[in-house]
């Protein structure tokens, strides 16, 4: 039976939660937010009119959704006008959804399910509960609820909690509920830390405030209390677990709410204080000792970016989104305002102070915690209190919880050079530096002056922390996260938290250069051997440890300029090497390894290295072996250093090739290099690997092919090719096609060989077979005989960058000869899979298209560096094609969403590209079809 509406909206009877915030810490008016006096008038005129429960109840969604609509408005409108206050915003959220909770709490109770007389145990409290309970809502946020009752849950307030909780999913809020007595509370708060937490921040909004009074004081009596010790150990597990999934605080797409520096680990400090001390805020932190006024400001300061950023992320998607990826950091930068900065995006001086926030919310944390120990510190089994060794400290330390701590800090202070020794001191006995300890030396960085740079010992110092102690990671990240290393090197300043806007690094330009030094570290311990032979190898004999650790630190100090970061970071290097106490000579080396310390991997990775001009041209500009040494173990440092998937078979293949082509160079001279030597010792070699074979095959394999296919190709793949060919003329079929497909294990590629009759724009087509099965071309040989044959190598990885597995070559070799075959159109079956994906389409990649005819003594080298895509070599292949240009070979280097792609070129006579009108309308094609082709990937 439908019980009748009462006439009017009476006053409850127990009144609601006032609002969490008074007037003026909302973001804009709260009756702008909230029209409770046009929302209850609007309700009362629809309990007059409305003849039943369901459409009461639908009614009142429709009244509460227009007010939700409109304080939303509101709420976002006045955010885009002050795009950093979070608090206000929060609060805002908070206090609009406590008004819809109220309301429709109210209808559910008095009027879709009244009562005329409640007995003792038709009583019902609710409850904010998480991140709601505590009054911190971004615009996504869950609305968690508790609904507490005294004893067993009768059908009255089972019927009022349906009817409430269907409104407010008819409103799409995300409800979290449960429905719970105070023995269940205490009970399952016993057993799950997740729901204890959830209660320590619940807060009454409406229902019989007695009953959440009481939960309020059993919860503080029955289950908080004694247990501060295993509620600290429990929250620490969880942020331990939790970083382990989300990755460092410097990767380069964190997770704002559950990252490394983010926002839970601001919340994790909170519970525990309010576990622990029952404070409402951490403003009560500061007079308990906790945090000094400064360290308050900063997590203040830190907690309202971090919201700040989490919002306009909800916004801008309208969910809850907490990853911020490339795509968004573009339109949260752009929300809150930054601009673009002398040779920066705006998206790279907001993730600047990204990094920096996340770094301060770390220290906060690690300040805090450390705190805590004193008082609930897990006690050390017995007998390892007994038998375990106190680490001998000098004099001057003490050692406090197993921390390094200064014993007095006056005396430390008088003697700058201590801000330094304390480094050293760590790292000698291997402890971790007391938090105290570090506050010391982050309030007295004002010591680190001229001064003290240029004092002897603390530049012996500096040094010896990178190269005596074998863990040069930890002083060097540490000191950077306390300013000390910005401090000693005021140059280091500005690449402190800077992210590089790209797919490539994984990381900050200090974590970058912190990650290749661990590398250096790890090759000197003989961790690397198998990995890298060559580097460990090199490491083992007398190379110069100081000038390789001094350029690593230094190398990427240029960045984040309007100019060349090399060049830029070469000038800062010739000031910076001698003033830490590097003579001439040495400071010389690490000038010319920062400002070419792309060198060799842009030989590598960019340039036929098969090609003896390659190898000559470089071998003229490192001119000695100790300098082809050092920059060799550079750049495998560097390249591992951009992140964990960069480095691969195929990089360190290219880069052992070069470093041994170059060594014999410049050892045993440049005609060492000469294209007949190479020619008569493949061909040597191959003779003796088809034996079997008869003098006449033999004769006609060996005389069919030009010089460059001899240097360009190993054994391996000269006899692919040899019995390929055989297999040609043996079939008597003009037609023909021999395809094949195997894993090269050394070069973390598959090799795909393609024989075939010769006849123009076979290598586009090839291009774009591989295209359309998914393949990433890495190197591409393309050569022709001098009986009418073409033979083409080209080196594919999935997209993963990988070698295809084994069961899939079959499948590719079909789709190959079908495309091939024109069975397939490469060019109309491409354009539903070239495509970018939506996280990628914020990076801007200006196209670059150079002509060098100095770098190949028979061919023109056209290098194309622009925004990489699926189908982008074949469009580049086809138009070269379609402009008569004969192609011998490609080298593809991918840097993210980067790509260059070189290719090595002739004209339909056989000459290079010597005129400059040629060269244009050449750029002005592959710029055409680079445009045209973007425009469909992005479509």
């Amino acid at each position: 039976m439908t019980l009748p509406h009462k006439a009017s909206l009476a006053p409850d009877s127990e009144p609601p939660a006032q609002p969490l915030a008074p007037e003026g810490n909302l973001i804009c008016p709260a009756d702008e937010i909230f029209d409770s006096a046009g929302v209850d008038a609007s309700l009362t005129t629809a309990l007059e009119n409305t003849p039943d429960n369901a459409a009461l109840r639908a009614e009142t969604v429709h009244i509460l959704r227009d007010a939700q609509k409109a304080g939303r408005k509101a709420i976002a409108d006045a955010f885009a006008q002050r795009p950093f206050d979070a608090r206000p915003l929060t609060h805002s959220y908070t206090y609009l959804t406590d008004r819809m909770v109220c309301t429709a709490m109210r209808v559910a109770s008095e009027h879709l399910h009244p009562l005329a007389n409640p007995t003792q145990g038709e009583k019902i409290a609710v409850l904010a509960v998480g991140g709601y309970g505590r009054g911190e809502m971004a615009p996504s946020s869950d609305v968690d609820l508790l609904f507490l009752t005294p004893y067993k849950i009768t059908a009255w307030a089972e019927s009022v909690i349906e009817s409430m909780l269907y409104m407010l999913w008819d409103l799409r809020l995300k409800v979290g509920h449960s429905s719970r007595t105070i023995k269940d509370c205490l009970r399952l708060g016993a057993e799950d830390f997740t729901i204890r937490t959830a209660m320590l921040e619940q807060r009454y909004l409406v229902g019989d405030q007695a009953l959440a009074q009481e939960l309020e004081a059993r919860l503080k009596t029955d289950l908080f209390k004694g247990t501060e010790r295993e509620f600290i150990e429990a929250k620490l597990k969880e942020r331990d677990e939790r970083h382990l999934k989300q990755g460092e605080r410097y990767m380069v797409e964190p997770n704002v709410k559950e990252g490394k520096g983010g926002l839970r680990d601001l919340q994790s400090l909170y519970w525990i204080a309010k576990y622990i001390y029952g404070v409402q805020d951490v403003a009560e932190l500061v007079p308990m000792g906790l945090f000094t006024p400064e360290e308050f400001d900063e997590f203040v300061q830190a907690e309202e970016f971090l919201w700040a950023v989490r919002s306009h992320l909800h916004l801008v998607t309208g969910r809850a989104t907490e990853q911020l990826t490339f795509d968004l950091q573009v339109e949260v930068a752009e929300r809150m305002g930054y601009e673009d900065r002398a040779g920066r995006r705006a998206v790279e001086v907001f993730m600047q102070r990204y990094f920096r926030e996340a770094t301060r919310v770390g220290e906060l944390t690690r300040i805090f915690l450390t705190k805590l120990e004193a008082s609930h510190m897990k006690g050390a089994p017995l007998l390892e209190r007994i038998f375990r060794r106190r680490p001998r400290v000098k004099a001057g330390y003490k050692v406090v919880h197993g921390r390094l701590d200064v014993a007095d800090p006056d005396k430390f202070l008088s003697d700058k050079v201590n801000l330094l020794r304390l480094f050293e001191e760590g790292l000698r006995t291997g402890m971790l530096i007391h938090p105290d300890a570090m506050r010391l030396v982050t309030a007295n960085l004002n010591l680190i002056d001229d001064e003290m740079r240029n004092d002897k010992e603390a530049r012996r110092i500096f040094l010896d922390l990178m190269l005596k102690h074998g863990n040069p990671e930890r002083a060097l990240r540490r000191m950077n996260e306390l300013g000390v290393l910005s401090a000693f090197l005021p140059e280091f300043e500005h690449i402190v938290a800077m992210m590089q806007f790209n797919m490539y690094h994984s990381y900050t330009v200090d974590e970058h250069t912190i990650q290749c030094i661990v590398n250096l570290a790890q090759i000197e311990r003989g961790e690397l051997i198998e990995e890298l032979p060559l580097a460990s190898s090199i490491l083992e004999g007398s190379v110069d440890r100081r000038v390789l650790y001094v350029a690593l630190l230094l190398h990427d100090i240029g960045k984040g300029r309007p100019e060349d970061h090399s060049i830029l970071g070469a000038q800062i290097a010739r000031k910076v090497a001698p003033r830490l106490g590097l003579n001439k000579a040495d400071s010389e080396t690490v000038e010319w390894l920062v400002r070419y310390h792309l060198l060799m991997s842009d030989m590598a990775q960019k340039r036929d290295i098969s090609d003896p001009r390659t190898i000559r041209d470089f071998a003229k500009a490192v001119a000695t072996v100790k300098r082809l040494d050092l920059l060799t173990v550079l750049t495998v440092c560097d390249i591992r250093g951009v992140g964990p998937s960069t480095w691969n078979n195929w990089k360190a293949t290219l880069l052992r090739a070069l470093h041994a082509d170059t060594k014999r160079a410049l050892e045993t001279g440049m005609e060492d290099l000469n294209r007949a030597n190479r020619r008569v010792e493949a061909k040597k070699l191959l003779r003796a690997e088809l034996e079997s074979w008869s003098k006449s095959d033999l004769k006609t394999e060996t005389g069919r092919h030009y010089d460059p296919y001899w240097q360009g190709l190993n054994l391996s793949t000269h006899v692919e090719f040899a019995e390929m060919l055989k297999s040609l003329e043996d079939s008597g079929d003009p037609g023909a096609v021999e395809i094949r497909l195997q894993p090269d294990e050394d070069r973390d590629a598959t090799r795909a060989c393609f024989a075939m009759g010769d006849h123009p724009g076979i290598f586009s087509r090839i291009a774009g077979a591989l295209a359309l099965v998914g393949a990433n071309v890495v190197d591409a040989r393309s050569y022709t005989t001098k009986d009418g044959y073409v033979t083409d190598a080209f080196w594919v990885q999935d997209a993963e960058g990988h070698p295809f597995e084994a069961t899939r070559l079959p499948r590719l070799t079909q789709m190959i000869h079908k495309t091939l075959k024109g069975e397939v159109v490469a060019r109309d079956a491409l354009k539903s899979r070239d495509k970018i994906k939506k996280r990628e389409r914020a990076f801007n990649v200006p196209t670059h298209i150079t002509f060098d005819n100095e770098g190949s003594e028979i061919y023109t080298i056209i290098e194309v560096d622009t925004r990489d895509r699926p189908g982008l070599l074949y469009d580049l292949a086809r138009t070269l094609a379609a402009a008569n240009v004969y192609v011998a070979n490609a080298v593809i280097a991918t840097y993210g969403e980067q790509v260059v792609d070189t290719f090595y070129v002739k004209d339909m006579f056989g000459l290079k590209y010597h005129s400059e009108a040629k060269q244009r309308g050449l750029e002005t094609k592959l710029r055409s079809a680079i445009t045209e082709g973007a425009k469909r990937a992005a479509s």
